[in-house]
């Protein structure tokens, strides 16, 4: 290789580099960097939902709607900036279902600042039931802390409170996991035996990485995710 040409290589592979770090190691079956990208498959809507002011970029990406992950380059400035999440219609009232569950695995960065969490929305956009698995950095839910109680298969500190548009009860795990299942419908019971809201419609069901920093570029990935009910 002549020495005119040795620059230009370098420069090639640092940009092939950085790309890599980026995407996950193998071509995802879709992935988009627009703001509002979605994908829909098995049932589910992929969403890249980069919703928040002073956001960077962010890309998705997704083999399925059980798998799938972001890259994420947010500014260290406080206020939530992206949602990525999947997304599983409900449209049933509590009192009929049978059941509603979910499972998730994560692997999830050691820095910024973001929570892992589900986001369960209830007679349209009425209530907004968040269930928080895990957290980094300076993040924290709506409203104040009511209670600790142990519904669904793990324990909770919950928070009641107002983003101005609708109710939010947020569950927020007293320990961190990355794995799990969780009882929805029992934790909607629980909401409604506190008489905090009726036999609500539920909407939809949603989990993904609601992140409010993430400087430098960080991988949040979802290995496996799932949302059963009857």
């Amino acid at each position: 290789m002549s020495k005119s040409w040795k620059p230009l290589a370098a420069l090639v592979t640092l940009l092939a580099a950085l790309v890599a770090s980026a995407l996950p190691a193998q071509a995802a079956t879709w992935s988009s960097s627009d703001k509002w990208g979605t994908w829909s498959n098995g049932g589910y809507t992929v969403r890249n939902n980069v919703w928040g002011s002073g956001a960077g970029p962010q890309t998705i990406w997704a083999n399925s709607y059980s798998n799938f992950g972001v890259w994420a380059n947010h500014p260290n400035t406080g206020g939530v900036k992206s949602y990525p999440h999947s997304a599983r219609d409900i449209n049933r009232r509590i009192s009929s279902l049978g059941s509603l569950t979910s499972n998730f695995n994560v692997s999830r960065p050691g820095s910024g600042a973001y929570c892992t969490c589900y986001d369960i929305w209830a007679d349209g956009h009425n209530y907004e039931i968040m269930i928080w698995m895990n957290k980094q950095g300076a993040v924290g839910p709506i409203g104040s802390r009511q209670t600790t109680t142990s519904v669904g298969g793990h324990t909770w500190d919950v928070h009641r409170g107002s983003n101005g548009s609708n109710a939010v009860f947020s569950f927020v795990r007293t320990g961190n996991t990355n794995s799990g299942s969780v009882d929805i419908k029992a934790v909607l019971n629980w909401l409604r035996s506190a008489g905090w809201m009726g036999d609500v419609n539920v909407t939809d069901v949603q989990f993904g990485y609601e992140i409010t920093s993430s400087s430098g570029g960080l991988n949040f990935n979802v290995n496996s995710y799932s949302v059963n009910f009857s």
